[in-house]
């Protein structure tokens, strides 16, 4: 068995190259020893734990569904906004809601505070994102990549 303290675990943070989407997380499941790119689940681990960090009117990432991945989250502080494919819905801290594939999504602090989730996701192999806004789709697939298309910048058609 192995653990970890949270407080020992240094945030990765992220920023677009427009300001529009910023974050950073503590990623649990890696410092517990979850390997990203293996295909033995009992490296790669079945979900994945982390908490995430939205700075105040930011949101955390475009507007996006999951083609398999599954996505459970609990706000532990602060209060925002989740979009979602009916509109826009205020969340605050206690709110606990999940997203099963296909349900497009996307996070923002409110303006005053910060906004800090726990998620929890399952971790399936092959996974892709679709982003509706700006009609491109992120593909990963750590056996093999067949794609006919040029690459695209993350954030190209966001900002």
């Amino acid at each position: 068995m192995k653990i970890v303290n949270i407080a020992d675990i240094k945030p990765e943070t992220s920023t677009s190259p427009g300001g529009t989407y910023s974050g950073s997380f503590q990623g649990l499941s890696l410092a517990l020893g979850r390997k990203e790119g293996s295909t033995d689940l009992r490296k790669r681990h079945p979900f994945d734990v982390e908490i995430t960090r939205i700075p105040a009117g930011k949101k955390l990432c475009p507007f996006h569904s999951h083609s398999a991945q599954w996505e459970f989250y609990t706000v532990t502080s602060g209060s925002g906004f989740v979009r979602h494919a009916d509109g826009e819905t205020a969340i605050a801290t206690g709110d606990t809601f999940i997203f099963e594939p296909g349900q497009p999504h996307q996070l923002r602090a409110a303006d005053d505070a910060d906004l800090t989730i726990l998620i929890v996701a399952d971790n399936p192999i092959g996974e892709s994102c679709h982003y509706p806004d700006s009609d491109k789709w992120l593909v990963r697939s750590p056996e093999r990549r067949l794609i006919r298309s040029e690459a695209l910048n993350y954030f190209d058609g966001e900002e």
